[in-house]
């Protein structure tokens, strides 16, 4: 009876906690009508527009993948439409282009001159590709009131992680203003809490109009994403949006190099070609650009996520990655470097140079490798050639390098990425998927790439 009861409790937490979040950002109301009393419940209608919004299987119930999406920390304001970028609609933006902003109070868990620095380069993110220009003051009211804590509106925080801040849309009083719960652990730079830049630059995009995108590479995505503020570039999906509102920046020199905004990789581009693929621990993971996608056995829908969410000082756009059983580490290869991870953590002593694995200095690139589990070697291919890797001794084995063409039959193309699953061999050559025996060489299928890395487009 007492687990029986518990089990009932279970239940209704888990319900009341879905309805809470659906409520919150998917705006469930309570309904009723002949819609109802056939069987089309409201939060099975919402549950599958959330899951439609995030790229999840549309199953309507309370999936593993539902409940970890859930889980994630994001910002608090509702995931209105289902759209790449998406602005609150109507003439919710400013009709001038000079806007101030005032810091009122300052988070603990940094400097002064740090959360000042933080909030500025988050402006600017905009006013670099509009016409928009932002100027502080120190009192009065400004059009972006910027604050840590409680803040008196009507939208609590929930603690730590959870919901990390919330925005509102351009409009008098509170219009525009930003809150940053102060329970969250904020930081300058570091991975080890949520990186207060990245944080302010998605609530500005609010406070300028913009609503959330389902794109998962969008600043604008509401579900928290560790980059490196150093390095970030305002993704195309959120320069598409904000220039819809205002245009874009009248002073940039065309002719001026500047850097590209980068854009999501689709699943469901046939013609895309894969920077790797490897196993980690059970899962398939594929690279492309600053992205994985992770599929594994529990999940219905392969997640893609940025790749430094995963290992924060991994590189992007690698050029191979492969999984050492005999270490248990995986290996991410760009240019004449590799990283080592255990799990989340990055091994000690890496990046290392290539020729740590004992390929010759001329080799600039590895192009793909893959761990074969019954003879405990890597392979290693570089250009119209493979080495042979024994992970054991941890040397490179005689009689290499050979010819791909002279193991791998029909294969006449360059090797893009290469994994081992069940027992079968895959090389990738650009959108194709060749199936091998290892052991025999001989070629079963040639796939397209969507065999294992899936569409998501329901």
């Amino acid at each position: 009876i007492k687990t029986t009861t518990n089990m009932c409790i279970l239940k209704f937490v888990i319900k009341f906690v879905l309805q809470s979040y659906l409520k919150k950002f998917f705006n469930l109301t309570e309904e009723s009508g002949p819609g109802v009393r056939r069987g089309i419940s409201p939060v099975t209608k919402k549950l599958s527009e959330m899951q439609r919004f995030f790229g999840l299987q549309i199953t309507g119930t309370l999936d593993a993948d539902t409940l970890a999406m859930m889980k994630k920390p994001r910002c608090g304001v509702p995931d209105g439409k289902i759209a790449r970028f998406s602005t609150f609609g109507g003439n919710l933006k400013w009709e001038k282009n000079s806007l101030t902003y005032r810091i009122v109070n300052y988070t603990p868990d940094m400097s002064a001159t740090e959360v000042d620095n933080s909030i500025e380069k988050a402006l600017q993110v905009w006013a670099k590709v509009t016409p928009l220009r932002f100027t502080r003051i120190y009192s009065g009211t400004a059009d972006i009131m910027i604050s840590f804590g409680p803040h008196g509106d009507y939208y609590p925080f929930d603690g730590p992680d959870g919901t990390l801040a919330h925005a509102f849309a351009p409009a008098s009083g509170i219009g525009g203003d930003a809150h940053f719960d102060d329970d969250e652990s904020f930081t300058f730079r570091s991975n080890s809490g949520y990186v207060l830049f990245m944080v302010a630059a998605h609530e500005f995009g609010h406070s300028l109009g913009l609503s959330h995108s389902d794109d998962p590479g969008a600043l604008m995505y509401p579900v928290y994403s560790y980059r490196n503020p150093e390095t970030f570039v305002l993704p195309r999906d959120d320069i598409n949006g904000i220039q819809s509102l205002y245009g874009p920046n009248p002073d940039i020199n065309p002719h001026e190099p500047k850097p590209t905004a980068p854009t999501t990789p689709d699943a469901c581009d046939s013609t895309m070609v894969l920077d790797a693929v490897t196993t980690l621990r059970g899962e398939m993971i594929f690279f492309k650009d600053s992205f994985m996608w992770r599929s594994y056995p529990q999940s219905n829908t392969p997640q893609q996520t940025l790749i430094t969410n995963f290992w924060p000082s991994a590189p992007v756009n690698i050029d191979a990655a492969y999984e050492s059983r005999q270490s248990d580490n995986i290996f991410l290869f760009k240019g004449r470097k590799v990283w080592a991870f255990t799990g989340y953590r990055a091994v000690p002593g890496y990046p290392k140079k290539l020729n740590t694995f004992g390929l010759p200095r001329s080799v600039r690139k590895v192009d793909a490798a893959l761990y074969d589990v019954e003879s405990r070697k890597t392979l290693f291919f570089v250009g119209d050639y493979y080495y042979s890797y024994d992970e054991a001794r941890r040397t490179m084995d005689r009689g290499f390098p050979k010819r791909v063409d002279e193991t791998f039959s029909g294969l006449t193309s360059k090797v893009t990425a290469a994994f081992q699953y069940r027992g079968f061999t895959y090389i990738y050559s650009g959108p194709y998927m060749f199936e091998y025996n290892l052991r025999t060489g001989r070629l079963f299928r040639v796939l397209r790439n969507s065999y294992y890395l899936r569409c998501t487009n329901f």
